[in-house]
């Protein structure tokens, strides 16, 4: 089972190649994609130097286009299994194993990280972040009739074959921000298909203000509203 690890990045220059060094010594995955979302920065330097694969885009468009261009690549490239991890040394890849080992061994079809279960941790969250997550969480159980403790995580796996599916459309342009991840989470759960189940692990908030300020209230957080909307009244497919 060939895995291919994704690692969205926009400006994360002296935290990529930390993430690299980490998931390397893992020693779990095959291969590393860092999606450069046009960092002005030398995250694409940094990466490329610490042996990363680099998928650069020439314009910003965002974290959704940027994990998109990782799963096509993982496709292309024939790997069966692609993992996401934030490129902004938020979550413990020593974790990996058991996020991996649960879709491996258990046949899962997606499995997603999760903070709240026993046994995760958030360590040091904002408490704005951390009363919107838990409401983000709740309104996604109650769209989708499926409970999930964690639905912002962005540490997660799954089996690249899911993609094969028409009625999972990743490429559509209004996914191209924050929409894309809630929206592959919906679409896992609500397929009848795919099984998907939580995992505890960690995420960390560094004392960085600019690791989780990417998110500007109110606007994004609409963009991780509004898949849950058009998903479930058939607004959007």
């Amino acid at each position: 089972m060939k895995t291919i690890c994704i690692l969205p990045a926009y400006n994360e220059e002296g935290k990529i190649g930390r993430v690299i060094r980490k998931i390397q010594a893992v020693g779990i995955v095959d291969e590393i994609v860092v999606a450069d979302d046009c960092s002005s920065d030398n995250t694409s330097r940094e990466a490329t130097e610490f042996g990363a694969t680099v998928i650069r885009h020439e314009t910003n468009l965002g974290v959704g286009a940027g994990i998109r261009s990782g799963i096509k690549y993982g496709i292309e490239q024939g790997y069966d299994i692609g993992v996401v991890m934030s490129g902004d040394d938020q979550h413990e890849p020593k974790e990996l194993p058991q996020v991996l080992d649960r879709l491996k061994e258990k046949k899962e079809n997606f499995v997603q990280g999760s903070r709240r279960l026993t046994g995760g941790d958030a360590v040091s969250p904002p408490l704005f972040r951390e009363v919107t997550t838990r409401l983000y969480s709740l309104a996604f159980t109650v769209f989708t009739f499926k409970r999930i403790t964690d639905c912002t995580n962005g540490f997660r796996a799954f089996y690249l074959s899911m993609f094969a599916d028409p009625k999972i459309n990743l490429d559509q342009e209004w996914l191209n921000t924050y929409e894309l991840e809630p929206y592959l989470l919906y679409k896992a759960a609500t397929s009848g298909k795919y099984n998907v189940v939580e995992v505890p692990i960690t995420v960390y908030y560094r004392g960085e203000t600019k690791q989780y300020s990417k998110m500007k209230p109110f606007r994004d957080w609409w963009r991780l509203v509004r898949p849950l909307i058009f998903l479930r009244f058939g607004i959007k497919k």
